[in-house]
């Protein structure tokens, strides 16, 4: 492939004091393919975010190089756009889970290798309220895990950081009530955890729910009624496939939906993609196709 005009955004910050030898890997990949290339690094919070707003119309391409935050933000920036460019993603982080659902490599260089040469996907993007995410919507205990996390744990430890808190805030998980309208369609009760699923992986962990497409117009919805541990590191860590009859024996329910509200009680901490700044209730619709990302042949 070749553009005319493109974009790199990268973090430095992300994947461990990586970047240079990540930003060696990429760029002579990268640069060939574009004739006018702007390379921007992010400094603090909200800069991905910001470049893609100012920029992202005038580009054929949008390459970013960083986490699932730094994704996130771009996703964000590119999603209101009225001219979208094409999305690459450069897995640059601890986790780059967005990245596994779209089969993209997890070595840099090869992952710039796969995209400069591959295909365009169009893709479904989530809209929760005026926000958007591409991985995964969630209240309860992911957000819980994802305010828990001990920064120096993920430095040190990596995606085992994500595990380790989700396992400390189990024990301090008490179920909370929601109501959740879906398709029309209307539910209640009590959950421990709620995940609106676009993307397969959270922290590295592919999820054992089958259906679920970053491009079919529908989100995987899994409902954890009881904070079990067995039954949250079973979906976290896949130890069986999902079936039908699951529900019975884990406090699982599993549903499709492409539009939902969802209410509790009390505001809850709202996790997208990894990133905790929203409070429920939502209102969350899939924008079908909306984003066209390059992925491997």
């Amino acid at each position: 492939m070749r553009w005319k005009k493109g974009m790199l955004i990268y973090n430095k910050n992300a994947g461990n004091d990586k970047i240079e030898r990540n930003l060696g890997g990429c760029l002579p990949v990268i640069a060939p393919h574009i004739d006018e290339f702007l390379i921007l690094q992010t400094k603090q919070k909200g800069d991905a975010c910001r470049y893609c707003l100012e920029y992202g119309e005038e580009m054929d391409v949008v390459f970013v190089l960083g986490g699932d935050g730094t994704v996130h933000e771009c996703v964000n920036g590119l999603s209101p756009l009225q001219r979208r460019p094409l999305f690459g993603i450069l897995p640059g982080g601890t986790c780059n889970d967005f990245s596994r659902t779209l089969k993209i490599p997890q070595n840099v260089r090869q992952a710039a290798e796969a995209l400069v040469n591959g295909k365009v996907r169009p893709i479904d993007i989530g809209k929760s309220n005026n926000d958007y995410f591409s991985n995964f919507w969630g209240v309860g205990l992911i957000s819980d895990a994802s305010n828990n996390i001990d920064e120096q744990e993920k430095s040190r430890f990596g995606k085992i950081g994500y595990l380790l808190s989700a396992v400390r805030t189990i024990g301090e998980n008490a179920p909370f009530p929601y109501k959740m309208e879906y398709d029309g369609n209307f539910i209640e009760g009590e959950a421990v955890m709620i995940l609106v699923l676009n993307g397969c992986f959270i922290g590295t962990n592919l999820l054992p729910f089958p259906m679920i497409s970053p491009d079919d117009g529908l989100f995987g919805v899994a409902i954890l009624e009881n904070a079990n541990l067995g039954a949250f590191l079973e979906i976290i860590a896949m130890k069986r496939s999902w079936t039908q009859n699951m529900s019975s024996d884990s406090g699982v329910t599993y549903l499709q939906a492409g539009t939902l509200t969802i209410e509790s009680k009390r505001p809850l901490d709202v996790d997208m993609d990894g990133e905790n700044y929203r409070q429920t209730p939502s209102r969350i619709k899939v924008l079908a196709h909306h984003l066209s990302v390059l992925t491997p042949n």
